[in-house]
């Protein structure tokens, strides 16, 4: 586990939320209001909606990448669609990534150590800013 990524939110990066949802009380919903009326930047990430929350949303990384410079990559979908994603922003040479609890298991924990990426595993980063 990298604790310089509770620092690093300080600075606010760019977040991009894997698994944001229009439903009030899903995790996905209530990370990104919570991080909006916080002030940061979150790039809702789902491929059912086109607007979370007044924010345009994305069908995966590599689109919101495109519209945005992403800082950090908070996931809160179920394991396997966390490790789909984590290949995904592996590819994207997006490193920095946060995994709420409940969104990882042994096999992303061993993905993200195996390929170098900066994490947090099973720590919620709401509690943390």
């Amino acid at each position: 586990m990298h604790e310089e990524l509770k620092s690093y939110l300080r600075d606010q990066p760019v977040l991009a939320l894997v698994g944001a949802s229009r439903r009030p009380e899903k995790y996905g919903n209530i990370i990104l209001r919570n991080m909006l009326s916080k002030g940061f930047t979150v790039i809702p990430i789902n491929s059912a909606e086109s607007e979370i929350e007044g924010q345009q949303s994305y069908p995966n990384l590599k689109a919101a990448q495109s519209a945005r410079e992403i800082g950090l990559v908070v996931y809160v979908v179920p394991p396997p669609r966390t490790l789909n994603s984590l290949k995904e922003a592996q590819e994207l040479g997006l490193k920095k990534v946060w995994v709420q609890p409940g969104a990882g298991d042994e096999r992303t924990l061993a993905y993200l150590k195996e390929n170098d990426f900066e994490f947090l595993q099973d720590a919620c980063v709401m509690v943390e800013t």
